[in-house]
């Protein structure tokens, strides 16, 4: 009597062997390439204007944002101020930087910086009583937020 062999049919079995290194790698990429938003616009979002002399923020966790900007609403006139996705006053924004700071620890207090990200067709008036407010509460570190623009060229 001869023995014969049984055909196997299929494919051979994949090695899994290198599935967890491919996981880790994904996420790993996912994990660094992934922003984390911070707010959700209530307002339209702001146009920036532009400026040749631009520097970016070396610590931007240490930064509270204010924005500035009419309003999504179209039957909602004048300038809107928006601080952690709620519209508030000019006489809010003191209680805005106080929030900021009692969130912070006390020695990163005095390196704390607010921004203003005011849309070009904001209200200066608005702009100026927000600065008005943050100097009460000795709030002095304010960066205006602009686009990189082109060296302006003077006629004088």
């Amino acid at each position: 009597m001869s023995k014969f062999k049984k055909k196997k049919k299929g494919l051979p079995a994949i090695s899994t062997a290198s599935l967890p290194d491919i996981v880790f790698m994904l996420l790993f990429f996912f994990m660094v390439s992934t922003t984390m938003r911070e707010t959700d616009l209530v307002i339209k979002k702001p146009v920036l204007p532009q400026a040749s002399e631009v520097k970016k923020l070396e610590q931007k966790s240490l930064v509270s944002t204010i924005y500035v900007g009419k309003s999504k609403d179209s039957r909602v006139s004048g300038d809107k101020i928006q601080a952690n996705d709620k519209i508030i006053d000019v006489k809010d924004v003191i209680s805005f930087i106080f929030s900021e700071r009692a969130s912070r620890k006390e020695e990163e207090v005095k390196f704390m910086t607010t921004s203003i990200k005011a849309d070009k067709e904001a209200n200066v008036g608005t702009i100026i009583d927000i600065k008005e407010k943050l100097r009460d509460i000795d709030a002095l570190k304010i960066s205006f937020s602009t686009t990189r623009g082109t060296d302006i060229k003077s006629n004088f």
